[in-house]
């Protein structure tokens, strides 16, 4: 049986590093606005799409939802000790090189069936000023395989972010959460692209609002 919620542990790590560290960063450091957490759910499996521009998204969105949210990782990340733990306790799912798509479908829906809210970034890949140009279909073939709804998020201003080190420019960020999209009805290709592109579109016009 699925569950409705990611495993209790990984939930009081998150609210310790998103209150101690992680807000008052957004907040005060990047002047972080968010909009739409209404509709975020707080119970049961969903899979978070967004546009993509900086390393710093994933712990951006993940806040915003008020839950924590699941990301891919390299393999080689969890060879490290210690951080191997720390990401793990954070839902990070290890990918092979070279065999990212099919390793990725897997552990995703695998932390689906644990309760997790699934990130996906819509394009793949980091896009210069963050806006989607080819959604890839990976993200709405999970969520038709593992009947979850899609949440298009819009992350705009990290595109601007200049990091030496662990130092980055103060730049204004804007999260912006859209209302759930039912799951594709099925697997086709025909669909699945409907969808995604669904998906970039939603996500776009919320960035065309800006900062």
């Amino acid at each position: 049986m699925a569950r409705n919620r990611e495993p209790v542990e990984n939930l009081i790590l998150y609210c310790l590093l998103k209150w101690s560290v992680i807000v008052p960063i957004l907040k005060f450091y990047f002047r972080n606005n968010v909009y739409g957490t209404e509709n975020v759910p707080q119970q049961g499996p969903f899979v978070v799409v967004s546009n993509h521009a900086s390393d710093l998204d994933p712990p951006i969105v993940s806040v915003c939802m008020k839950r924590p949210v699941a990301y891919m990782a390299k393999e080689e990340l969890f060879e490290v000790p210690v951080l191997k733990q720390i990401i793990t306790l954070y839902g990070a799912y290890p990918v092979k090189r070279g065999s990212a798509d099919r390793s990725a479908i897997r552990s995703a829906l695998n932390s689906l069936e644990q309760g997790w809210a699934v990130g996906i970034f819509l394009q793949g890949t980091r896009t210069s000023d963050g806006k989607i140009t080819e959604p890839k279909l990976g993200a709405t073939l999970i969520a038709a395989k593992a009947k979850v709804p899609l949440l298009p998020v819009s992350i705009c201003g990290t595109h601007a972010v200049k990091r030496q080190g662990l130092i980055a420019n103060s730049v204004p960020i804007t999260v912006r959460i859209g209302e759930l999209i039912p799951p594709p009805e099925s697997t086709k290709k025909q669909e699945l692209e409907l969808i995604s592109q669904k998906c970039a579109d939603i996500i776009n016009k919320m960035h065309d609002l800006g900062r």
